[in-house]
């Protein structure tokens, strides 16, 4: 695997879960990166390790602001643009905001990065873009209609990468998310993803709560296999992504795209374990490994809850494209991810 090294970066939404993650990764292997968060639902904590030093830079501005996007992509070689406003939840309470960040912010990105060429735009997609439709396993071209504002914003960014990439030979890459999960993944905001919530409340011995009857699935991805799928889109040359792009077309997709398209250089990749789990299976797991550190999380019970508007039942991808076009390899199953993000919490909050 081909390392990213002493290349200038800029990761928007660094302060927060995936960002700050990416930060830590990439700086350890020596490049230059530039952090850029509004502070909306990052935390300026999540930098404190890197702030002394000499090859990071803290960017306190909002990707709502154009001039900002600019001066943020300045000098830089590669942007990865995490930062928006994640939670189905959030945008059906407030559509609006949603709206500003997620599709005007990055509209804003994408014409600061083309502004100031540069080399590469990769961008966190979301799999709530596959909407309603309900195959399994999720496969990049097979969409259905989006279930809420959230899912709207994600796949309008796909359409606009696209354009871009067509009008302005931006080399853009999309890759979208499944429940991703890991450390610096804030458990206390209004909108915090499950497996934080769940593991923040056994550790305080109260029982998880589970929306539904548990037997919904989603494929929960370990938060080092989504900067092993980053890198791999940073570090593979234009002409090999050309190429595989090209032959996984002509091998798998009834798209045919000459050999010589920007299109090839415009992908949307899918970015999980390839392996779902059902709710019910997920909290076991989580009692089961946090009943290490307190075995009073042994005897825990889960409480059912009201299914949330906005959510699809079952979430499994298919990574046959990542791989094949990438060479993406997830290390970390649903298994492995836990038992690292469990001790990770443990040693946080007890």
């Amino acid at each position: 695997m081909q390392s990213l090294t002493n290349t200038k970066i800029l990761i928007t939404g660094g302060a927060g879960f995936i960002g700050s993650n990416m930060v830590e990764y990439f700086l350890e292997r020596d490049n230059y990166v530039k952090c850029m968060d509004n502070l909306s639902t990052g935390h300026e904590k999540n930098l404190d390790a890197f702030k002394q030093n000499k090859n990071f830079q803290f960017i306190n501005a909002d990707i709502r602001n154009l001039n900002a996007c600019r001066k943020a992509v300045e000098d830089c070689q590669i942007v990865f643009h995490q930062a928006a406003l994640g939670s189905v939840p959030r945008s059906i309470s407030d559509p609006m905001n949603s709206n500003a960040v997620n599709i005007d912010g990055f509209l804003n990105m994408l014409t600061a990065a083309k502004e100031f060429n540069i080399k590469r735009f990769i961008y966190a997609g979301s799999s709530s873009s596959y909407g309603d439709y309900d195959g399994l396993p999720k496969i990049e071209e097979k969409v259905g209609k989006p279930l809420s504002p959230y899912a709207i914003t994600k796949t309008v960014n796909e359409y606009y990468a696209r354009v871009y990439s067509l009008l302005y030979g931006m080399e853009t890459i999309g890759l979208r998310y499944f429940n991703v999960f890991g450390k610096n993944q804030d458990p206390n905001s209004n909108y915090a993803a499950v497996i934080p919530i769940w593991i923040k409340r056994l550790i305080n011995l109260k029982s998880p709560i589970i929306n539904g009857d548990g037997s919904f699935s989603r494929d929960f991805t370990y938060i080092k296999n989504v900067i092993q799928a980053n890198e791999r889109a940073a570090t593979i040359s234009t002409d090999i992504l050309k190429k595989k792009t090209y032959d996984y077309h002509l091998k798998y997709s009834k798209e045919k795209i000459n050999k010589d398209s920007s299109e090839l250089v415009m992908e949307v990749f899918n970015v999980a374990f390839g392996e779902s789990a059902t709710l019910n299976e997920l909290v076991s797991l989580l009692i089961n490994n946090l009943s290490n550190y307190d075995e009073r999380i042994k005897k825990i019970k889960p409480v059912r809850g009201k299914i949330r508007a906005g959510d699809v039942p079952h979430s499994k991808a298919s990574i046959k494209k990542a791989n094949f076009i990438l060479g993406y390899d997830p290390l970390y199953n649903l298994e492995r991810g836990l038992k690292q993000s469990c001790l990770w919490y443990w040693k946080k909050m007890s």
